[in-house]
């Protein structure tokens, strides 16, 4: 099945998505971000096809969210390690399967826990304000138009309601 594109998309979610909305793509992000490095160990975790997983680290690495690092010379061998932009786009996966636990939980519960290294403790990822630390929800968060506001695909109509641009005729 052909994805749309959202490359043309004004909008930060569509951008993001264009680099990693595939399907495969967060999951292979997550097993790298586990551990998992080398091309046989994420083909084999997944059980995803050898060139779809080839197509998809190739993909990681032009977009600057995974890095190809040799181990072995010859034959040539490659382990694959998140890039800074990887790294930021884990906690990103721990909201979505805080989510996924909460109303798509596998039978028998979630299948991993989180516990953060400085504390020790067990949580769940939320998502707070990085002025208050408080929790930010759909129901206290207001989306303002920002430096990059404009008129396009993705945000045309936001942009009018806004008063970005005048109503149409």
């Amino acid at each position: 099945m052909q994805r749309t594109s959202f490359a043309e998309m004004h909008c930060s979610i569509g951008q993001s998505l264009e680099r990693v909305g595939e399907w495969w793509t967060p999951l292979i992000v997550r097993d790298i971000y586990l551990g998992l490095r080398r091309f046989d160990e994420i083909a084999e975790n997944l059980g995803i096809a050898r060139n779809l997983l080839t197509r998809r680290l190739e993909t990681l690495v032009t977009d600057g969210i995974v890095e190809r690092r040799a181990y072995q010379e010859r034959p040539l061998r490659h382990e694959y390690h998140l890039t800074e932009a990887g790294r930021e786009l884990v906690p990103v996966l721990m909201a979505l399967m805080a989510w996924g636990d909460k109303w798509a939980t596998p039978a028998g519960g979630p299948p991993v826990r989180l516990v953060h290294r400085e504390c020790g403790a067990e949580f769940t990822p939320q998502v707070c304000c990085s002025a208050c630390g408080k929790p930010a929800t759909s129901a206290n968060v207001t989306a303002l138009p920002g430096p990059g506001a404009a008129s396009g695909p993705g945000t045309r109509v936001l942009a009018r309601r806004s008063g970005i641009v005048p109503e149409e005729l």
